[in-house]
């Protein structure tokens, strides 16, 4: 007997679905959606006007490869179906009507029954191993499920690749089997065809968080400490650099984002990323970039380098850099920051120790005098058995000189400590806080004072439940306008 684990409903181009996760005992849990089953008659009746819009409606070249003109033209199609079902069926209710449009719109336009899944905002991930598999899905509270959906046939997965590759202006054939495409939604979609897949063609859809992450979720969650964001607050207000650090899936961008509520509004910021997953407040000076792959004849590429460079001639005060892979990327962003910028960067690395080891080695291989730079160095965790993500480390570079040899260690300042699932206290800083009191000049006991403020105002966040993008927003900008009057709501002096 399968136990209902949790029940919740989506909607989706009209129709209204429900979602059943359950559990069943020796069993991997399961993602059920309630999809309605048509009889016969109404298969049929669908199935007639899906060839009257196909014959009525006429698609030209640019409706099919740009990404948004297919917006303006399921509008279309959903209007002509609305009067196909009212001609043919006069007295149906306006319901099941929406039902039918619905499922037409999925089925033509769409990538059917996948179509629900990608307006879960549940699900981070969608993977569909080969047509003789069902569909998987990584799901933000439960991890990975297994659904009740399928693909009816190799030949119906492959049109659903074409429709993805039409949407971004790209193509998917068996010349060029693979395809990595970020959708107009923000998704980012990645195909690989038969052969070259051997079990069958694969899709992988990573969603785009409509509703992301923000301070008081993770002070919330105990991911980090209100004590410890003040800190990491202060640092991204006075233009110190900060690199985030951290395994695959441990939350690195996540981090990142919540982070950059915390810069003054009145500073211009460049973000250049692969796929779009930075979500900033409306009042941000934000210039957003991300890279372009060359298309089949392998032209037209801009990768982050391109962009990385060329964003240092747009006046930025703040650079954000996705992540931090190759050497010359690395070069130009320490570049940047040595001449004045702030950089804000991700890169994997389990420990700072580790994070040292991957900047100074290939394939990053930066010279280690440069480490200096660096104001804050955080390192995320992930706990797969607990299913909870930590900051593990926080702390600073110390780089020094010792007959004519440069060495880096990593002086720790916070650490998670896991008896306690507390984030506390590990060593006196030895230089952020001489760095800080130079830069504001404010002394050692202002700057605590200042960093007690602070915490007040983000306990005052998670106390009055203040969590979306754009509130959390809202606060900080008030915050730097009118400090006091913030300050004040908070409980501050």
């Amino acid at each position: 007997m399968a136990e209902t684990v949790e029940k919740y409903r989506i909607q989706s181009d009209s129709l209204e679905i429900e979602v059943v996760i359950s559990r069943e005992a020796g069993s991997l849990p399961t993602y059920r959606i309630m999809v309605p089953e048509w009889a016969p008659a109404t298969q049929a009746l669908i199935n007639d006007i899906r060839r009257h819009l196909i014959t009525e409606i006429q698609v030209s070249g640019q409706e099919i490869l740009d990404p948004k003109v297919v917006l303006q033209l399921r509008e279309k199609f959903k209007e002509k179906s609305r009067q196909l079902i009212l001609e043919k069926l006069p007295h149906i209710q306006e319901s099941v009507r929406n039902e039918l449009v619905g499922t037409l719109l999925h089925e033509m336009l769409g990538l059917g029954k996948i179509e629900f899944l990608l307006t879960d905002p549940h699900l981070e991930e969608i993977i569909v191993n080969s047509a003789d598999e069902p569909v998987r899905v990584y799901h933000k509270k439960h991890g990975w499920l297994l659904t009740n959906i399928t693909v009816a046939s190799e030949a119906q997965l492959q049109n659903y690749t074409s429709i993805i590759a039409r949407r971004v202006g790209r193509q998917i054939t068996t010349l060029t089997p693979l395809l990595d495409a970020h959708l107009v939604t923000g998704d980012r979609a990645n195909a690989v065809l038969y052969p070259v897949a051997t079990k069958g063609s694969s899709l992988t859809i990573r969603k785009f968080a409509g509703d992301p992450w923000t301070v008081t979720d993770l002070i919330t969650n105990g991911t980090c400490s209100a004590e410890l964001f003040a800190l990491i607050w202060m640092a991204f207000q006075y233009e110190m650099s900060v690199l985030i650090s951290g395994g695959t899936g441990s939350g690195k961008t996540s981090f990142l984002n919540v982070c950059m509520p915390f810069i003054p509004p009145n500073q211009r910021i460049i973000s250049i990323e692969d796929t779009r997953e930075l979500q900033l407040p409306g009042y941000l000076y934000w210039t957003p970039l991300i890279t372009r792959l060359p298309n089949p004849e392998g032209k037209g590429e801009v990768n982050m380098l391109d962009l990385l460079v060329n964003s240092l001639r747009m006046r930025p005060d703040r650079v954000v850099l996705g992540e931090m892979r190759r050497s010359r990327e690395a070069e130009v962003a320490f570049e940047a920051m040595h001449t004045g910028h702030s950089v804000y960067a991700t890169i994997h690395a389990d420990t700072m120790q580790q994070t040292i080891q991957r900047l100074i080695y290939p394939p990053i291989n930066i010279a280690p005098n440069l480490l200096d730079v660096i104001g804050l160095n955080v390192v995320l965790f992930r706990d797969r058995r607990k299913g909870i993500r930590r900051v593990y480390q926080v702390g600073e570079f110390i780089v020094s000189e010792e007959q004519g040899k440069v060495s880096v260690r990593p002086n720790i300042l916070y650490r998670w400590k896991p008896a306690t699932d507390s984030i506390v206290p590990h060593d006196a800083a030895a230089k952020l806080f001489e760095r800080l009191s130079r830069d504001t000049g404010m002394s050692q006991k202002e700057i605590m004072d200042d960093l007690a403020e602070r915490k007040k105002i983000l306990e005052h966040l998670v106390k009055k439940g203040i969590r979306s993008v754009q509130e959390i927003g809202k606060v900080m900008n008030d915050y730097y306008l009118n400090p006091e009057s913030t300050r004040k709501a908070a409980g501050g002096k």
